[in-house]
């Protein structure tokens, strides 16, 4: 079950637009660190500039939260983002997110887990084809 704390993330993340992200790095601490796949770095700034890059480089990305739960000081979310590619096709990044609160109840910790190959990279014409032979070949036989 979410805590206060973690429903105010989710509800941060699920209503995330450009012009409010100001509203969501106030329930960041000023030393944050945020980790995923692409970056690691720290404080308002550098959360802010993640953010702004992503509403740069994707066509109306938008967060849904299908599962948050809170235990002490650390929180759990699983996550989907979505989002249009250039010709108007939908896309969906799925990922999971651990949360770490400090003792004044902002997020010290931010780490995204998501598998950019299987999320990002197969889904990329060229490097897709190439990614789906790469785990066919790797893949374990299975019998039948």
């Amino acid at each position: 079950m979410p805590d206060t704390r973690t429903t105010r993330l989710v509800d941060a993340y699920t209503q995330l637009t450009r012009d409010n992200l100001p509203a969501l790095l106030a329930l960041y601490a000023e030393n944050a660190r945020f980790k995923d796949p692409f970056n690691d770095v720290r404080g308002h700034a550098a959360i802010g500039r993640v953010f702004t890059q992503m509403f740069e480089e994707l066509r109306e990305p938008r967060f849904t939260v299908q599962v948050s739960a809170s235990e002490g000081d650390n929180a759990f979310l699983t996550w989907e983002l979505h989002f249009l590619r250039e010709r108007g096709e939908a896309m969906v990044i799925r990922g999971a997110t651990h949360i770490r609160y400090s003792p004044n109840g902002l997020v010290q910790l931010h780490r995204d887990y998501w598998d950019a190959a299987e999320e990002l990279y197969a889904k990329l014409p060229v490097l897709g084809a190439l990614m789906r032979a790469l785990r066919r070949r790797l893949a374990t036989p299975q019998p039948g």
